[in-house]
């Protein structure tokens, strides 16, 4: 097995260098909104509870000396899932529940820019961290919330996961074809689109916040980031038309659209909406002159055609192995790709090189075999990532130090009162 292209590093002063975010955030939505803050150079303190950690550090798999395992069969084997949300970060131990402990949050929050969290509603408020009372007490602060339905959600709906946002957009009926069950897309869309918005909204407050001295909340609803995606298409006109609007495979308004199948038992994706590509498809198929077929010729020929158009490419795709069809198409400038696995497309060494996915890291045995998972998106000066995930309380002490200018003795105490956890010997 040849190895994984290494990430080019970062280059440059990271735009958010001395932002300092204070993340209490759990699962997947939060830790992934300050794990793209950290990829851009903002301090992201991952605050967990000493005994009640982060969610994601009991979640399987777990990788550690041993490889990659279904259970945790070492002290010091970590979650996958960790390992691939919190990179960039520095690790706090704080026991919100004891008053020495929610002194040492307040002390963060005062010299923090930033604090992000995707806690329940009513957890926040009995912990005093409502967006509220935070505004009340630092008023420079940019509070970002990630929640199923919004701060002013109903009050009987306080928490959600992934599948119940899937089933309340709409998302899962928008797949299959028609009259099949609902279709859970198999990325949590709803736990990784809504970070992207908060960050969006948490960029924009602290532009102002950096103007005027005033932060802000930026209210994120997981429930809202996923129904404003699939609004993006007009389903309700469509319906009124008598149009399908579970069309499977293929998408009949823009014929050509979908994907094919191939003789080697693969699939293509084929689009080619406009009447140029169209064209040069069906010349592919070795018809002649395809501008001489009313069927073939426009575009709403093809549309109202689409059942027979995309029968006749579906038979001609079965006849030729996959990387046979895709040459025949790029010859004809028709627009194509195999449809991969996950694990083929998350390893592509060009991904890979722009850091835009990257091999995972065990901040004790280094690569995990096997293991890609997300980098930073996008790329611009001074993004990327630059430190493994920390284990629970990994730089607690130092924190309180360095950051919060507590001497030594007052650490200590803090140690020994249970309101802090400094990294234990497995860093779990």
């Amino acid at each position: 097995m040849t190895a994984a292209p290494t990430p080019e590093p970062p280059v440059g002063d990271p735009p958010l260098e001395g932002v300092v975010v204070v993340d209490l955030t759990t699962a997947l939505a939060g830790p992934w909104c300050t794990q793209l803050l950290g990829g851009m150079g903002a301090t992201v303190i991952k605050v967990e509870g000493p005994s009640r950690p982060d969610s994601a550090r009991g979640n399987a798999p777990f990788v550690g000396r041993e490889g990659a395992s279904s259970t945790r069969r070492h002290d010091d084997d970590l979650s996958l899932a960790l390992l691939e949300r919190n990179r960039d970060k520095l690790g706090l131990a704080l026991d919100l529940k004891a008053p020495e402990g929610r002194a040492v949050m307040e002390d963060l929050l005062a010299r923090a820019a930033v604090l992000v969290t995707n806690y329940s509603r009513g957890a926040l408020g009995r912990m005093g961290l409502d967006a509220e009372s935070v505004a009340a007490r630092h008023p420079h602060l940019v509070y970002a919330a990630i929640t199923g339905f919004g701060l002013d959600g109903p009050p009987d709906r306080d928490k959600a996961m992934d599948t119940i946002i899937q089933a309340l957009s709409g998302l899962m009926l928008t797949s299959g074809a028609p009259g099949d069950g609902p279709v859970r897309v198999g990325v949590p869309v709803a736990d990784v689109v809504s970070p992207l918005y908060a960050v969006i909204g948490i960029l924009g407050a602290l532009r102002r916040a950096e103007a005027t001295g005033r932060g802000d909340v930026v209210d994120v609803s997981m429930l809202g980031a996923v129904t404003s995606l699939v609004a993006t298409e007009s389903w309700g006109v469509q319906a009124s038309l008598g149009l399908e609007t579970r069309t499977g495979d293929v998408l009949p308004r823009l014929t050509p659209f979908g994907t094919y199948p191939t003789a080697d038992g693969g699939h293509v994706a084929i689009c080619a909406p406009t009447d140029p590509l169209a064209a040069g498809l069906f010349t592919a198929m070795g018809i002649a002159d395809p501008t001489s077929d009313p069927r073939l010729a426009t575009r709403d020929g093809r549309v109202h055609h689409a059942e027979e158009v995309n029968a006749a490419i579906a038979d001609w795709t079965r006849t030729l192995a996959t990387d046979d069809l895709l040459a025949v198409l790029e010859a004809h400038d028709v627009p194509s790709a195999p449809v991969r696995t996950p694990a083929e497309a998350v390893a592509d060494p060009a991904l890979l090189r722009r850091g835009e996915t990257t091999p995972t890291l065990h901040p004790r045995y280094g690569q995990v075999a096997g293991a890609v998972g997300p980098g930073m998106p996008f790329r611009a000066r001074g993004v990327g990532h630059r430190r493994a995930a920390p284990g629970l309380g990994e730089h607690s002490a130092a924190l309180l130090r360095d950051l919060l200018g507590y001497d030594d003795a007052r650490v200590q105490r803090l140690v020994e009162a249970g309101a802090i956890g400094t990294a234990d010997d497995g860093g779990q």
